[in-house]
């Protein structure tokens, strides 16, 4: 399988993400953009029409909050 592009798109006054720590576990890779440093991101995140941060975008689909059975579906973990 083709590794998945995970974006996490996050507001760094939230401190710790449950999604950083469960993609770190299952040995995905992912980047991680600051919605307070980097203007794109912010942009980016109201475009998908979202206002709450942590947002992840695997392959550009979104994952609103940490949601584990939809992160493991999407990414084909068990």
């Amino acid at each position: 399988a083709m590794a998945k592009q995970v974006v996490v798109i996050r507001n760094p006054g939230e401190g710790r993400v449950i999604e950083e720590e469960f993609l770190s576990q299952h040995g995905v890779a992912f980047i991680v953009k600051d919605i307070r440093a980097d203007q794109a991101a912010l942009q980016e995140l109201v475009k998908l029409g979202f206002r709450a941060t942590p947002v992840a975008l695997i392959d550009g689909e979104a994952v609103v909050g940490f949601d584990r059975e939809k992160l493991q579906k999407i990414l084909g973990l068990a």
